[in-house]
């Protein structure tokens, strides 16, 4: 099942994907709730009754649909830093031994379609292509055999970086390079976790007008989701909606020589097997 959360006078709200077109879940099922968080808390059941929804609902034409962000105002953003070996070796750093967390602010999400910011504050603003995974129920201190029970789904990310706050600013500033407002493109659709069986063998690839800048498979994680999972929880409680950027492989722009960034007019697209195409425009920020 493919979801997307939409705009409407009433709020964001969740609809699903049928033939092209939207089905507001809500609208066909008054037992689905009409907000994405809610229903990503009741689990199985509630997907159920989301399918059952969408196969019989009545369906909104595309042009009567403006996207919103998959999951409005994530409660977390969690980042994985140097999960493919190949990427940690282009960064010029060993393979790490434990998983490598960072975070971004709710802000930083943006949609499929919605602009990539180039903020007036950075002159070296990143991409780096990414699975994303949608935690559903929540829950601390997971066993790893039970983590994949946790996940909802799967969407594409690009874990936009302004390189020179995070690495030139005094101390790293990691959190604030990574959180200008649309450095968390998510999208197009959440995949639900039944439709991918195995998450950690699927292709990756990050175009940049065109050009394959990243090409690789997430087989190539080093910590896979379910390790993620339980290592993340152990330390704080994962909650409905909270999205876990897994890592990107090798191609990203400061490695590259020249290094190469993102500048106004260009178009950024990550495509991920079994998920689909995420695509952003990269514009200016308005002065």
């Amino acid at each position: 099942m493919k979801l997307i959360t939409y705009h409407s006078p009433s709020g964001p709200r969740v609809a699903g994907i049928r033939d092209g077109k939207y089905v507001d879940l809500n609208l066909s099922g008054a037992k689905v709730p009409a907000c994405i968080k809610a229903l990503l808390d009741q689990g199985p059941d509630g997907m159920r009754r989301a399918e059952a929804a969408l196969a019989h609902g009545k369906l909104i034409p595309p042009e009567q649909v403006q996207p919103a962000p998959l999951i409005p105002n994530p409660e977390k953003i969690i980042c994985v830093g140097l999960n493919y070996g190949d990427h940690a070796r282009e960064s010029g750093m060993q393979a790490p031994p434990e998983p490598i967390l960072f975070s971004k602010f709710s802000t930083a999400v943006c949609g499929h379609g919605q602009p990539i910011i180039l903020p007036r504050l950075s002159q070296e603003v990143d991409f780096e292509a990414e699975l994303v995974v949608i935690i559903g129920r929540g829950g601390r201190r997971i066993p790893r055999p039970e983590a994949m029970q946790h996940v909802a789904g799967y969407c594409c990310g690009n874990d936009v970086s302004a390189r020179d706050w995070q690495m030139r600013k005094p101390g790293g500033q990691w959190l604030l390079g990574k959180s200008f407002d649309s450095f968390a493109p998510i999208g197009p659709a959440i995949i639900t976790a039944d439709e991918i069986p195995e998450p950690n063998n699927l292709k990756i690839q990050l175009r940049l007008n065109g050009q394959v800048m990243q090409n690789s498979s997430t087989a190539q994680l080093i910590f896979p989701i379910d390790y993620l999972i339980s290592y993340v929880s152990d330390v704080c409680t994962l909650s409905p909606g909270d999205l876990i950027f897994t890592g990107t492989p090798p191609g990203v722009g400061f490695a590259r020589k020249p290094p190469v960034f993102l500048k106004p007019g260009d178009v950024v697209e990550v495509e991920i097997e079994k998920i689909g195409i995420l695509l952003n425009p990269v514009v200016s920020e308005e002065r």
